[in-house]
């Protein structure tokens, strides 16, 4: 492990600051609903987005912004998606000159996201009139009011930061994300803002990104439901020293594996703090012949419902497993299927060879009531591995989600 986990988040790298304030978007004046990440500095930056077909205005003008493979700001609000609304191109691009005008900068160097409820109209007239404050409250310590600001039904702020060492230089990666519902693989990530003091040409960033995304946030899912407005992003402010990544190789591939462990760690936080969920769920596949069966066993374990209501109730019914293997489409042979429950509280065998054996149901509830579980499958098939992430299905879910535009 090239990498070490460090205090900070978004504004861990040189040259970074961030800001959240409560704008008046969200009608409860205690939650923060604007946030605002800049650099002193344009940087390379680059960006995933969800594969959904409908996809939201901030989407569309990011992509727009980002076509030169640079930014040196991102604003986000929350507490409305602006998606399907017939002014939302308008509304996305006026948010990024705002904000521009603020900062002294183009607004074609402006990433914009928002998050909420689709279908709404987006009042553009509570982010010009906080648009200045948010821009004077830019430092170092604003990151934790930024990753509250993007928040929507999160419990918790999702905050994180590695340092790894390129060519003798400590550089920084840091990311704040957002995100428990309508989160499921084969997308970007819900929404996601990472930072880098790291030297890297834009061409590599994209490619950076995308591949930590794949093996990260894309193997999530909370509740089968891809969003309208996932983006992750990336910039690089290039300040730590090193000189620019611009092909692959040994600079490259430490870049790539700390660029993944913030991804990871995020999208293991989101994962657990998904709508109503009270369990974190890991599934990790080994013994696949390919890296493609291996994420496509560990994707359609964990986007289960029957399982995922199982752990609710931690009831160790391992056919659950089975049967969502049996269908994921992959190249498995399930007479050769093992699989073991594990947590804090220890690890059980339930299933060998693809047919069940004796194991204690009281020991198994014991390791099954704890808060982060794992789901252990060995395919016995080749050599690839995979891990997905997901959470219990819960009643709270159905209550969330039941009345959540009103």
């Amino acid at each position: 492990m090239s990498y070490t986990f460090i205090g900070g988040s978004v504004t861990a790298a040189k040259g970074f600051t961030a800001s959240g304030i409560h704008c008046g978007i969200r009608k409860n004046k205690t939650k923060r609903d604007l946030a605002l990440i800049f650099c002193e500095k344009k940087c390379t930056a680059a960006a995933v987005y969800t594969t959904n077909l409908v996809q939201s205005s901030p989407i569309t003008i990011t992509k727009k912004n980002l076509q030169d493979g640079y930014a040196q700001a991102v604003i986000v609000n929350s507490g409305n998606a602006n998606t399907c609304n017939a002014d939302g191109d308008v509304k996305a691009e006026q948010m990024c000159s705002l904000i521009a005008k603020e900062l002294s900068i183009s607004p074609e160097d402006v990433i914009v996201a928002s998050t909420g409820v689709i279908g709404q109209v987006l009042p553009i007239e509570p982010i010009a009139d906080a648009a200045g404050e948010l821009a004077q409250l830019l430092s170092k310590d604003g990151a934790t009011d930024a990753a509250e600001a993007i928040l929507t039904t999160d419990t918790v702020k999702k905050e994180v930061a590695v340092e790894i060492m390129i060519q003798n230089k400590p550089v920084r990666i840091g990311g704040i994300s957002k995100g428990s519902g309508m989160i499921h693989p084969n997308m970007a990530t819900m929404l996601c803002f990472v930072t880098t003091d790291a030297a890297i040409s834009s061409a590599m960033l994209q490619k950076a990104v995308r591949q930590a995304a794949d093996v990260s946030f894309n193997m999530i899912s909370i509740d089968g439901d891809t969003s309208t407005n996932d983006t992750l992003s990336v910039m690089a402010s290039g300040l730590a020293g090193n000189d620019e990544i611009t092909a692959e190789g040994e600079d490259y591939d430490l870049f790539v594996e700390g660029l993944t462990a913030v991804c990871r760690e995020l999208a293991r936080k989101m994962a657990k703090d998904g709508e109503g969920a009270t369990k974190l769920l890991t599934c990790q596949v080994s013994g696949a012949k390919t890296e493609q069966d291996a994420k496509g066993v560990a994707k359609s374990v964990i986007c289960s419902s029957l399982l995922k209501a199982a752990m609710f109730g931690a009831d160790a019914n391992w056919g659950r497993v089975l049967c969502a293997i049996g269908y994921s489409g992959c190249d498995v042979n399930v007479h050769k299927v093992d699989v073991s429950f594990a947590s804090v509280k220890g690890c059980i065998d339930v299933c060998r060879s693809g047919a069940g054996i004796d194991f204690s149901e009281e020991e198994a509830k014991e390791i099954l009531l704890e808060d982060e579980i794992e789901i252990l499958i060995t395919l016995h098939d080749g050599n690839a591995s995979a891990e997905a992430y997901g959470c219990d299905l819960t009643y709270e879910y159905v209550k969330i989600n039941g009345d959540y535009r009103t």
